[in-house]
Order: C-alpha cells, then sequence, then structure tokens
C-alpha cells in the first residue's frame, strides 16, 4: 500500500513539474493563454505582473471550499496535493528556465505537448491539479452537463478573454492549438499509445480461422454465437487481438478461409495478459 501511494505521488510530481516547464517555458512568455486558470494566470501576469503559479493557488483556494461544500472533502483532498504542487512548482522553475523559442507556433506546440503529458501523468497517477476541472466538476453537480462540454466553454471563454485584452486572434488562435493538442496527448498518456490491433470477424468458418491464427501467429481467438438480423442465419464471432506487424497476416488468414467473412478492425491502446502486457497487482 504504502509503495502504491508512493508510486502515485511521485507519478503526480513528475507530472505537474513538466506541466510547469510547459507554461514557464512557452505558454506564459508567448501570452498563449491556453484556457484553464493556467490561462487566466498568464493573462493577469501580463496585465498586472502577478505571479502565475500564486494566481492559480489563490484562485483555487474558493474552488476549494465550494467544492468541499458542494462534493464533500474526499473529493476536494484529491485535488489539494495536484494543485499546490503545481502553483510552487510555476513559480520556483520560471526564474531558470530560459527562453527556448520566440516562434509562436513552436511556443503552442512543445507547450501543448509539455502540459499534455504532465496532466496526463497527474490523471493516470490518480491526480488533479483543480482549477477548471474542478470548476466543472461543480457546475455539473448543478446542471448536470457533461463536463467535456462545460471545460470546453470555460476555456473557450478563458481564450475568448485573451484575445481581447492581448489584441490578438492569433494568440487566441494560438492557445486554440495548444488546447486540442495537449487534450489530445492527455488521452495518449493515458490510454496508451496503440500497439495493437483488435480483429472482429463474422464468419462461418470459425474454427479453420482460429486454428490458422494458433498455427501461424502463435495467437488465440474467442468466438460466440450470433445472428445475422439482416439474414436470420446464425454465424460465429470471432475476437482476435494481435500485434501491428501481424494485421497482413491475419487478413490473409481471413481472405484464404472466408473470403466471404465481415471484419472490424480497431486499434487498441492496451492490452493487459497473456501475449501482451503483464497483468500486475498494483496493491
Amino acid at each position: 500500500m504504502f509503495l502504491r501511494w508512493l508510486k502515485e505521488y511521485l507519478g503526480v510530481t513528475i507530472g505537474v513539474i513538466l506541466t510547469a516547464v510547459g507554461l514557464d517555458a512557452f505558454l506564459v512568455p508567448a501570452k498563449i493563454a491556453a484556457g484553464g486558470l493556467s490561462g487566466v494566470a498568464t493573462i493577469l501576469y501580463h496585465i498586472a505582473n502577478l505571479p502565475v503559479g500564486l494566481t492559480m493557488l489563490v484562485m483555487n483556494i474558493p474552488l476549494f471550499i465550494w467544492s468541499t461544500v458542494r462534493l464533500g472533502w474526499r473529493f476536494t483532498v484529491n485535488s489539494v496535493y495536484g494543485t499546490v504542487a503545481l502553483s510552487v512548482f510555476v513559480d520556483l522553475l520560471a526564474p531558470y528556465l530560459p527562453l527556448l523559442t520566440e516562434d509562436l507556433l513552436l511556443a503552442s506546440l512543445y507547450g501543448g505537448v509539455l502540459m499534455g503529458i504532465g496532466l496526463g501523468l497527474v490523471f493516470r497517477f490518480n491526480g488533479t491539479t483543480g482549477g477548471t476541472e474542478l470548476l466543472a466538476a461543480i457546475l455539473r453537480s448543478y446542471t448536470g452537463t457533461n463536463i467535456g462540454l462545460l471545460l470546453f466553454i470555460i476555456d473557450g471563454l478563458v481564450v475568448l478573454w485573451a484575445g481581447i485584452v492581448f489584441r490578438s486572434a492569433e494568440l487566441a488562435m494560438y492557445a486554440l492549438v495548444t488546447i486540442f493538442l495537449t487534450a489530445w496527448i492527455i488521452d495518449l498518456v493515458i490510454e496508451g499509445f496503440s500497439t495493437a490491433k483488435a480483429f472482429m470477424i463474422v464468419t462461418k468458418k470459425a474454427d479453420a480461422i482460429s486454428a490458422a491464427i494458433i498455427k501461424d501467429l502463435d495467437r488465440s481467438a474467442t468466438a460466440w454465437k450470433a445472428k445475422g438480423m439482416y439474414t436470420g442465419k446464425e454465424q460465429e464471432v470471432l475476437i482476435s487481438v494481435v500485434g501491428r506487424t501481424e494485421v497482413s497476416r491475419l487478413k490473409d488468414i481471413v481472405k484464404k478461409e472466408d473470403p466471404a467473412a465481415f471484419i472490424i478492425l480497431a486499434n487498441v491502446h492496451e492490452v493487459l495478459g497473456e501475449g501482451f502486457k503483464e497483468l500486475r497487482n498494483e496493491k
């Protein structure tokens, strides 16, 4: 239990450091307010010279209080460490990080990638950084609106404000690039990179195809009975997960054994079990 706790806090810490570097080295100097409280803090830094980290922390305090009243202290306490750590590292690292680029596109891309990796690690290790995620959760308890939609609205308002304050539609557009890139990278970090492909095969020759998969690919397959609603006929459905280098070989097997088969091919972000990544007990 202690090792799991230590692993989670170490993962969250690494994540907030990467997020802080993305802000300090790229987004804040370039005036790219990519939504959230960090975006608000970026705007206030440039118009009032307020420290970004401290501003983020101060803005989070009323959210913590509101969250505790509305959602309970257990929900709030999970956000405290990540929020405080991010605020501290943003102000702590800022004086030591050089200006790496003055190109707005590079700043938006590299800042978005670092923030995406950092926040993805924070979320993957069961942490949060408060901010608009916390605000969205609170608002959802009142309205029932989807959190993703609420985050989109909040981030959109921050970007719009930045465009008005900085008098630059271009900066607002770069901020949107950063937001979308950050969200995409977060999903990659949480779900894992696509390293396998899942085949769903509707066929009348499940035994022949599965035998060839086992013999030629050293993989396995799972079959279940299904009924085609258009034809009314019963067939079998095979599901088999293979590596990317084996996709063409499995297609050839299906084509050879049953040219009339119906195939659905999908990306699999993470596969746990025999033949792939080991399923470990982290407790």
